[in-house]
């Protein structure tokens, strides 16, 4: 491939005269000359650069490092069309902004990274940023703490071609994210997680939709105790196809029912720990188009408020539900999203009790139901398992997890679902690695997967599901309950250690004091 023909006066010469004409003396020559042409053969000379750039472009970023070096071209070729680059974002990395960027100047989707224990880059490093990559498409700032409003208005005036912005633990606040959205026409999705600038009570500027109000499509909050903030973003995102609201604190009812009192284009809704009852859920239910639902440890959440869900979001494929062990989601609301949900693909049950007449239901109206998740569930056992095997005709992928199931339920599955690619079973006491594998023997094609030797000893709870948060109460954070939390945290952490130096500890002294008794 691309290989070059030989030298000059190295080839092929008719004639026995010229061609054994002083033997010796050619011969030495010839043999240092072709050593010579095989070191500097290039193989790639003949591979066009766009050929080479989409090599180039399949390498992990190692390997990618690495062929830079090469060669001139390669490194050419190397740098203008490395469009993404992921950069640490501590301090030291400004002074060599400047030839980094003249080096890959062709960059449209940049991560900044900076970790808790270092000094990340500041307004003046994202202002040069921003100036020497105007095109942009893509950026992402994770713990870059000296980035104040100031730096964000810069990146705004700068990069108008931005289409997906993320941000987490950073120290800027709403006139930073106000100064991108009214400068981003463009963009389609934002992330904000742990964005402390906020962390002002209610006092906080609001949000605004800004010049992104047509364009902006998902929007994503996490770990926020003032996101409320962002209620004219989400309103007035009138193109608003997928929200994620994860563990934030404040009263979620009247946002939600403020964003459905018109007409809405939400196909895709995630809510996890928030502090939610059945009229939120009332009001998502006035979201036609709604497909993906997720509803994760919302306490004050009932069968009352899926049913509204069900009955009204007919086009619904993918449901998770955490009901946290509350007892508050039951059969009632299953039977209501079976009886109302024909396009089900795909269900996830944790912290749920139901039995077999809302999983009859479902097998019997879900004809479409390929992947299913039972886990944490103090009803569901043999007889439950055996009706999923014997009537989830589609079924491809299902997975049990701290269920009361034996292996009489699991031997169901030799025969039942012919559509069955994979079974995963975890924390089930009653299921031993016996009957795995013959499972395995009987449906060859068939991919089991068993935790047979790290089942605890109890039947999975709540805890098992639980994250490392604080808890979210029914009333707004104070300042007071917002410093608690960490200290709390930090507080179990160091009795941690503290266990395990003392552990240490004993164990040296014991060695230490066999040691001295040895003769």
């Amino acid at each position: 491939m691309g290989q070059a023909p030989s030298t000059h006066g190295h080839g092929y010469s008719p004639g026995a005269s010229n061609r054994f004409h002083d033997h010796h003396h050619h011969h030495h020559h010839l043999c240092d000359s072709s050593n010579s042409d095989f070191h500097l053969l290039d193989h790639t000379a003949e591979i066009p650069d766009e050929c080479l750039a989409l090599i180039f472009q399949s390498l992990p970023s190692a390997d990618r490092n690495s062929c830079s070096l090469v060669s001139r071209r390669w490194l050419s070729v190397d740098s203008q069309s490395r469009h993404r680059l992921a950069l640490n974002a501590s301090s030291s990395l400004s002074p060599d902004l400047p030839s980094l960027l003249s080096r890959f100047d062709s960059v449209t989707k940049l991560a900044l990274r900076c970790d808790r224990k270092s000094v990340s880059i500041d307004d003046d490093a994202l202002s040069l940023i921003s100036l020497r990559c105007p095109n942009l498409s893509r950026l992402k700032l994770r713990g870059c703490r000296e980035i104040s409003d100031v730096g964000m208005l810069a990146l705004a005036s700068n990069c108008k071609s931005l289409r997906k912005f993320s941000c987490g633990s950073c120290m800027f606040g709403a006139k930073g994210i106000n100064a991108l959205l009214d400068n981003s026409s463009s963009l389609e999705e934002l992330s904000v997680k742990r964005l402390r600038g906020i962390n002002d009570g209610f006092a906080a500027e609001p949000i605004g939709p800004g010049a992104a109000a047509a364009s902006i499509k998902s929007i994503t909050l996490k770990e926020l105790y003032n996101g409320q903030c962002f209620a004219p973003l989400i309103v007035g995102s009138k193109n608003l196809k997928t929200l994620k609201i994860l563990r934030c604190l404040g009263d979620w009812d009247r946002l939600l029912e403020s964003i459905t009192l018109g007409k809405n284009c939400l196909s895709e809704i995630h809510l996890e720990r928030l502090q939610l009852s059945d009229f939120g859920l009332i009001a998502i239910s006035k979201c036609p188009n709604l497909e993906i639902f997720h509803l994760v440890k919302a306490p004050d959440c009932s069968n009352l408020g899926i049913l509204a869900i069900a009955e009204n979001c007919r086009v619904l494929r993918k449901v998770h539900i955490d009901g946290w062990r509350t007892n508050r989601i039951g059969d009632e609301g299953l039977l209501g999203i079976a009886k109302n949900s024909a396009n089900l693909v795909e269900l996830v049950l944790i912290g749920v009790n139901l039995s077999s007449a809302s999983l009859t239901a479902m097998a019997m109206n879900c004809q479409k139901l390929e992947r299913l998740a039972l886990c944490g569930s103090e009803t569901i056992g043999d007889d439950e398992i055996t009706c999923v095997a014997a009537k989830c005709v589609a079924l491809k992928k299902l997975c049990i997890k701290g269920c009361r199931v034996t292996d009489s339920g699991i031997e169901a599955f030799a025969f039942g679902c012919p559509n069955l690619v994979k079974i995963k079973v975890k924390k089930c006491r009653g299921v031993t690695a016996e009957v795995a594998d013959w499972l395995r023997a009987r449906r060859v094609t068939l991919s089991v997967s068993l935790d047979a030797d790290e089942v605890e000893p109890e039947a999975a709870t709540a805890t098992d599901y639980s994250l490392d948060l604080p808890p979210i109460g029914h009333a707004p954070p104070t300042t007071s309950n917002a410093a608690a939390a960490p200290r709390l945290q930090n507080k179990s952490r160091l009795s941690l250690l503290a266990g395990r130096a003392l552990v240490a500890c004993s164990f040296r002294r014991l060695s230490n004091a066999n040691t001295s008794s040895n003769p």
